[in-house]
């Protein structure tokens, strides 16, 4: 009677694991969740860890699409780590993903910010050398998160030593300081238009050429 019982038990939990693990919803917030709670420096840190969660692991999307979603989240205002865990959701599964992988991306670093406002405060982390250490390491750390997404979608890109002079040039007049020039919307509008006038003189030579053949 026992292990009949036992046997069914083992059963049920199995599908009900089974279940979780099919559940795209709850999928999508634990990835995100994972992510917001390891990664530190902000959104461009968390992109290497998104492209590695969504295109090699899970592969819910192509490496290409994933940069055209990046583009996208870059164009909205707000938090970039937000914007980029909602376009990706809302492709896989519309607003109700778009809501559990917000979700996700943004509970941990809310509770982490409460328990710090809560045990510590600005003169407990500056007067104690050990979290004064723990800060300081964290840092050579976070602009090596930073860096690796920038190399990777160089190379998704296309980037070469041809054209490496636009992303340097467009990132010195962003970092100057310049009044108007030095404003990331600028760029966004102006390579958008570039890629489309670009791509459909392309097309339009190629339909050309394949009239002539």
């Amino acid at each position: 009677m026992f292990e009949k019982i036992s046997v069914i038990l083992h059963s049920v939990s199995q599908q009900m694991v089974m279940k979780l693990k099919d559940n795209i919803y709850l999928q999508l917030f634990s990835t995100f969740f994972k992510i917001g709670s390891f990664t530190f420096g902000g959104g461009w840190a968390m992109i290497s860890i998104i492209q590695r969660e969504i295109v090699d692991k899970h592969h819910w999307i192509e490496e290409e699409e994933f940069l055209d979603l990046l583009a996208i989240a870059q164009s909205m205002p707000g938090i970039l780590a937000v914007n980029i865990s909602t376009v990706i959701g809302d492709r896989l599964r519309g607003i109700k993903g778009s809501v559990a992988a917000a979700l996700g991306t943004i509970l941990p670093s809310f509770i982490i910010i409460l328990m710090i406002a809560i045990f510590l405060t600005p003169d407990t982390i500056k007067n104690d050398p050990t979290l004064t250490a723990i800060f300081k390491g964290i840092r050579p750390a976070v602009v090596a998160l930073i860096i690796a997404p920038v190399i990777t979608t160089a190379k998704s890109a296309g980037i070469n030593l041809k054209t490496v002079i636009i992303p340097i040039a467009v990132a010195l007049l962003i970092y100057s300081g310049w009044p108007v020039i030095s404003n990331p919307v600028v760029f966004i509008v102006l390579g958008a238009l570039g890629g489309y006038l670009y791509f459909t003189h392309r097309h339009m030579e190629q339909r050309m050429e394949e009239k002539e053949c």
